[in-house]
């Protein structure tokens, strides 16, 4: 199974989920987020780093400019958007960058009724747990909304994981629903402050998660 690790703000941490063979770390664009990357690590270093770790920029409806604007300062690989982008504006980044589009899952969510513009317009879906602003909330959404439901396209389940979650994340897996989850996308369970990783936390949940 495939790790996400989103929001981060250092470079020696960066190297750090390389050296454990993470396979996508989280660049926040969002400036209302405690977890905004601006100032934080310079655009230069961020895309003079090479490895195996792909760089992924999450952004909050943002303008077509800002996003290819950051994707060629950062060298950002793929695009996040977390916000209520349209299909069509999607489609315009996915044809430039691999596209994830996030969804926040609220209670008795319809989520094939949901998803049913975007099936064409990105590369990847991920869902998140709703609230009343934009972001994490640190809270799982209902994973027996996605259960029953057969996503037709790759995923990756996000919202409130935590270092114990590796066995539940096995139970999803075994069902209708979990048979396309891409990857795992984790955050704030696993952070000293906003942006700052417990990498202590992240190793052994990355060998429990790899395991699966």
């Amino acid at each position: 199974m495939r790790i996400k690790v989103c929001s981060m703000t250092q470079m020696e941490q960066l190297q750090g989920l390389e050296d454990q063979q993470v396979e996508f770390a989280g660049f926040m664009f969002y400036p209302q987020s405690p977890r905004f990357l601006g100032g934080q690590i310079p655009a230069e270093d961020v895309r003079k780093f090479r490895g195996y770790i792909n760089k992924v920029g999450v952004f909050v409806n943002p303008t077509y400019e800002e996003v290819m604007r950051a994707a060629d300062a950062y060298g950002l690989h793929m695009v996040q958007l977390h916000g209520d982008e349209t299909p069509k504006f999607c489609e315009r980044i996915s044809d430039q960058l691999e596209t994830i589009k996030a969804f926040r899952i609220g209670p008795d969510e319809n989520i094939e009724w949901k998803v049913r513009n975007y099936m064409t317009a990105c590369d990847l879906f991920l869902f998140d747990t709703a609230s009343g602003q934009y972001g994490g909330t640190g809270k799982k959404f209902d994973w027996r909304l996605l259960a029953d439901v057969q996503v037709s396209k790759p995923f990756l389940l996000s919202g409130g994981i935590s270092p114990e979650d590796a066995d539940a994340i096995r139970e999803f897996m075994g069902t209708e629903g979990g048979r396309n989850l891409f990857a795992v996308d984790i955050n704030s369970k696993f952070e000293k402050h906003p942006g700052i990783k417990d990498m202590e936390l992240i190793k052994p949940f990355v060998q429990a998660v790899k395991a699966l």
